[in-house]
Formats: structure tokens, C-alpha cells, sequence
């Protein structure tokens, strides 16, 4: 393509997750002269949360016909009928999730993907052998695009009295620990002068959303999926179950304490007792440092930028791409069955001839 065209990006997203991966992404694109249209579809997307000054296509036959240069996917699919380099930013960070097979999801190939913008050394490795294994796609470690408003780190004032705790939790019932924890975690926010921060997977029961929703206490506010980085600056630890969430949290070297995490690993503090979680709860918060050298080592395999510039990098990785630079041996398969799936799902009939 001529280098002095105006690129045309496309976010393809169907979960509110999507919207603070790719919005500092979308202000690098609009800050070098470029566009990006935003595309919504399914029923678990809510867009509301689209902002008054971001472009959104509404059909997917305007999609086809904006014809981006390259497409930013968080999620997992992509349709191949709509043009350009498409992109896996990816949702979330390398979390312990697996499959019953013991596959961790966060590998999982489908076949979609021209490029996958990994986070640190950890996932780089991983999805390099892939790449040699399938032959096409390309890897390039760029960071991760969400977390740029996160950096630089602030520096923690030691001589705030009031502690400040995030709770997060996943969705899956397997894994989640949030209504176990309901009661201890009530007790504590009527019992100690803590702030605390609660943010529930969207795919969470609501039943279980609504109990933590309806506490009305001064120290307790929920915090949508969509608005973390500032409750994670205020907070001085978090308490977790598995989700990748807890490395997002972990990038900032506060300490992580979990309740009977699916994969325990030496920078999480993990308690399987539920009647020592308090005493560990506050014994962290009495030396923030305590395991200050394993989160370091961990943050630097996964997730090592501290720069604010992962969006750039990203951009970059298209760059290149887009001028025929590290292109994948070999044509991604057809994959026939996805492609009808996602045709039948967005109303896609059309073929090209």
C-alpha cells in the first residue's frame, strides 16, 4: 500500500472487554493521522459504553465496504471476508485457565490470525513455536495495548492510613470464588477502615453480581470492566480467584493475594484455608513488599513494558506487515466450518468473485 495513504482500521469486538483494550490504541491510530471505525455485534455487548467521538459501523455490509487495511480482534474469531491484516490483541493476559484436555486457552489456534501481538517473553516463546508449528501467522511482542494508561507507575504513598483493597473475580463456577468469599469479605468492609474496589466478570451469574452490587457501605464502590486502571492505581492489593485480571494487576509489583487459585505460582500469595484469608489479608497490607522480588521476576517474563508505548509497537508490527515485511509462509486455512458460522451469525451472504 502507498505509505502516504490514510490507513483504515477496524475494531471487530462483540464484549465489553474490548473497549479499554483498544482505546489506547485508538488514540495512537487518530494521533498519527489514521482511522478506526469500531464494529459491535452479538447480544453480550453493551453500546452504551461507545463514547460520542468514536466512529461505529452498523451493518457488517458497511464493514465489508469500509475495507480495512487491518483488523484489532480481542476476541477469538475474525471473518475472513472482510479485508485487511487481522490482528489478535487479546482480551486479557496469560491466566492458569485451562481446558479439561490441559490445554491452556489462551494458546488455543484457530486458524483466523495473520498476527498476534504478544505481551511479554512468557507468551512470545509459546506462540513462536506455534507460528514454526502452523507456518501462518506471524508474532510480534509489542506489550499489551490495554495497559498503557497504566504507566508510568505511580509511586506509593506509604503514609496513607487507609489500605485500599481491589476484589476481582471470574465468571466460570469452576473457578470463581465469589460467593464463597460473599460473607468474609462483607465482614471485613464493616470491620476495618478499608477501601475496597469490586469488579465481577460480565459473564458473571447475576445473581451473585447483584449481592455485591447491593452493598451500601462508604468504602465499597463496584467498578465496571471497562473503567479498572484508576481503581487499580488507588489500590494496594488485590484479592483474587483465577483470572487473568490478576496479571494486569501484578504489572504494577503490588502483591496478590488468591483463595484456592486453579494454579498456584510463587508470585500470588495463595490461601486454601478460607479461615486464614483475613489474617493473611491483613498481614500483606502490614508489608506490601513482602513478595515484592516474585512478582518482579514474573512481571518481566510476562508482561515486562513499563513505557506506556505497547500501542505504538502494535501499530508498528502492522506497519510492517502491510509493507510486505514478515509475512507468514504459508495461507491460513479456509476454515470453512468458523467462516459459516460467523456468515450465518452477521447476516453475510455475499461472495467474492
Amino acid at each position: 500500500m502507498n505509505k502516504n495513504e490514510k490507513k483504515r482500521y477496524l475494531f471487530f469486538v462483540s464484549q465489553d472487554y474490548s473497549f479499554p483494550v483498544l482505546r489506547p490504541l485508538q488514540q495512537k491510530i487518530v494521533m498519527r493521522g489514521d482511522e478506526a471505525k469500531w464494529f459491535m455485534y452479538g447480544d453480550e455487548i453493551n453500546i452504551n459504553y461507545l463514547k460520542r467521538d468514536e466512529e461505529r459501523l452498523f451493518n457488517i455490509e458497511d464493514v465489508v465496504e469500509y475495507a480495512p487495511h487491518a483488523v484489532f480482534v480481542p476476541g477469538n474469531v475474525v471473518p475472513s471476508f472482510i479485508s485487511g491484516l487481522k490482528v489478535q490483541v487479546f482480551h486479557g493476559l496469560p491466566s492458569a485457565k485451562v481446558k479439561k484436555s490441559g490445554q491452556l486457552y489462551h494458546y488455543i489456534i484457530r486458524g483466523m490470525f495473520d498476527l498476534y501481538c504478544t505481551q511479554g517473553p512468557s507468551s512470545t516463546q509459546k506462540f513462536q513455536e506455534l507460528a514454526k508449528q502452523y507456518g501462518f501467522f506471524n508474532v510480534e511482542e509489542t506489550g499489551w495495548c490495554k495497559l498503557d494508561p497504566l504507566f508510568p507507575l505511580e509511586k506509593r504513598d506509604d503514609s496513607l492510613k487507609q489500605k485500599s483493597i481491589f476484589f476481582a473475580s471470574t465468571f466460570s463456577p469452576r473457578f470463581s470464588k465469589a460467593k464463597i468469599l460473599y460473607p468474609l469479605i462483607f465482614d471485613m468492609m464493616k470491620k476495618y477502615d478499608f477501601n475496597w474496589y469490586i469488579t465481577l466478570h460480565p459473564k458473571m451469574d447475576l445473581s451473585i453480581v447483584e449481592l455485591y452490587k447491593s452493598i451500601d457501605l462508604p468504602n465499597v464502590k463496584f467498578v465496571e470492566s471497562t473503567e479498572l486502571i484508576e481503581s487499580f492505581k488507588k489500590s494496594d492489593l488485590m484479592l483474587c480467584d483465577t483470572s487473568s485480571i490478576i496479571y494486569e494487576f501484578l504489572t504494577q509489583l503490588k502483591p496478590v493475594i488468591t483463595f484456592q487459585t486453579e494454579k498456584n505460582a510463587p508470585e500470588l500469595i495463595n490461601v486454601e484455608d478460607i479461615d486464614k484469608l483475613e489474617e493473611t489479608i491483613l498481614s500483606v497490607l502490614g508489608n506490601l513488599d513482602i513478595n515484592r522480588e516474585n512478582i518482579e521476576k514474573s512481571v518481566m517474563q510476562f508482561h515486562p513494558y513499563i513505557d506506556g508505548k505497547s500501542s505504538d509497537r502494535v501499530l508498528m508490527a502492522v506497519d510492517k506487515m502491510l509493507e510486505g515485511k514478515n509475512m507468514p509462509k504459508k495461507k491460513k486455512p479456509l476454515n470453512l466450518i468458523r467462516n459459516f458460522k460467523l456468515r450465518k451469525e452477521l447476516g453475510y451472504w455475499k461472495w467474492k468473485i
